[in-house]
């Protein structure tokens, strides 16, 4: 594997840390709150925590402002649908519907950016798929899942449209614009669920979340300018170890058994059928020089 892949990846193992405890913070949000009003608290506090590292960067502008306002409004609506499946769902659960995003990541990487897929990230992509099902349980199912799902969708529309930004350009003006451009989107949402709850203790949580989603989002640039979305997404399946394990340890929470069956479908074939793959490519010449050799 490329060195430059192997350096992504890290990355991104280290960013899916900081996700993870982003996901844990929102647990703890104070009662009386909604999330459209969280989130406005959070993104208000993301560019102030931001201004200094801009400043310090020299304050770095873009030409890629119709991306950067993709990226802002998308996110700040999955945001919203994420906050509302934490509030509401158990942390592994929302974890495992939202690490469906990877396998988003790899079909739409396919579709809009040309990117190459193989046929067992094809495979590890239609098991996934049934493994979101089985979570969902189409049968009871919940609205809350579904949230979920939007959010992992626009989360992978996010992660695929960062290709279109150069590598040159400073990540403190993409987080900045990311912020600041969905803060009218924000406030809508706010109008439309009630500006609620508002605390010295909402503040401090929503400073607390924000500076692991910062430390998450600055990574991801980093991440996903040093290789091909569909190369590094597989890693994006840390951040579901390190949930469940939160999950167990903080809140008393875990999956029931078919619960496992589901994230199992999701997980391990991106996991081990990429091996598998390496190592058949691997013995093939091996095997082919042996016989020549005989």
């Amino acid at each position: 594997m490329k060195s430059n892949v192997m350096i992504a990846m890290a990355i991104l193992v280290f960013g899916n840390l900081f996700s993870a405890l982003y996901d844990v913070s929102i647990k703890w949000i104070p009662e009386g709150s909604n999330a459209a009003t969280f989130l406005l608290i959070r993104q208000l506090l993301s560019v102030l925590m931001l201004l200094p590292l801009w400043f310090y960067a020299k304050r770095p502008t873009t030409k890629h402002l119709k991306v950067h306002f993709f990226r802002s409004n998308t996110g700040a609506l999955g945001a919203v649908c994420l906050i509302m499946g934490l509030m509401s769902l158990p942390i592994a659960t929302v974890s495992s519907l939202f690490f469906s995003a990877p396998l988003m990541i790899v079909l739409m990487g396919s579709i809009f950016l040309k990117e190459k897929v193989t046929s067992t990230q094809w495979i590890a992509t239609i098991l996934g798929f049934i493994g979101i099902l089985i979570l969902l349980r189409p049968s009871e199912i919940n609205w809350f899942g579904v949230a979920v799902l939007i959010s992992a969708f626009t989360f992978a529309l996010n992660q695929l449209a960062l290709r279109k930004l150069p590598y040159t350009e400073n990540p403190s003006v993409t987080l900045m614009l990311y912020n600041t451009l969905s803060i009218p989107l924000t406030f809508i949402m706010v109008l439309v669920q009630g500006f609620e709850g508002v605390s010295w203790a909402l503040i401090g949580m929503a400073a607390l979340s924000n500076s692991f989603l910062l430390a998450y989002h600055w990574l991801c640039v980093l991440a996903y300018r040093k290789a091909e979305a569909s190369q590094i997404a597989i890693a994006e399946y840390t951040g579901l170890l390190f949930c469940v394990l939160f999950g167990w340890l903080l809140f008393d929470e875990w999956l029931d058994g078919l619960s496992w069956v589901g994230a199992g479908f999701i997980v391990l074939p991106s996991l081990i059928i990429p091996w598998v793959a390496a190592r058949i490519a691997y013995l093939r010449p091996k095997k082919i020089i042996e016989q020549k050799a005989g």
